[in-house]
């Protein structure tokens, strides 16, 4: 798997003893969202983000759900506040925009938002500089946020299921 983002990342106490293995478990599952899949003869790379997106409703909710298991394992690095809100950012613009039909899956073929995200963890790694970590409760408060926005994507899921069974049975 090779991937744009191969910054080591320096181990240098007991306690970040196992943040390289949650680096490459990020690492992993970005890749096999938005890049396992190259279309031969192009540049074009996409994974299985935008091919869950084309499951009404469900795929939209696995999608989001996967993506928020990221943020909370970044958020496990000692992220600032601002980095990890413009996580939360990408994933809500990837969500809402993925959601729309047909124009959700090219969005989210195009946005890659799990990318962006990883792109942020490694630039907050591979910094030497000390940077003040967002502190518990507003790291809790980012989880609940992200349970709020998987709760409203499965509801708005249920709610689509349930009109096009309605819409198809007649």
């Amino acid at each position: 798997m090779d991937s744009p983002y191969t910054n080591a990342m320096p181990v240098s106490s007991p306690q970040n003893a196992n943040k390289p293995s949650a680096l490459q478990r990020i690492r992993l599952v970005t890749h096999l969202l938005e890049n396992a899949i190259a279309i031969p003869g192009t540049r074009i790379r996409f994974g299985l983000d935008p091919i869950l997106g084309l499951l009404p409703g469900a795929g939209d909710f696995l999608g989001a759900a996967v993506s928020a298991y990221i943020v909370i394992e970044a958020a496990r690095f000692g992220l600032p506040r601002e980095t990890l809100v413009q996580m939360v950012t990408n994933l809500v613009l990837d969500s809402v925009g993925g959601s729309l039909p047909v124009l959700g899956d090219v969005f989210d073929a195009t946005w890659k938002a799990n990318s962006r995200n990883l792109a942020l963890l490694e630039a907050h790694v591979a910094t030497p500089l000390p940077t003040k970590a967002a502190d518990r409760r507003f790291v809790i408060l980012i989880v609940l946020a992200l349970i709020v926005l998987l709760i409203g994507i499965a509801a708005v899921a249920t709610l689509l299921i349930t009109w096009l069974v309605k819409t198809i049975s007649g």
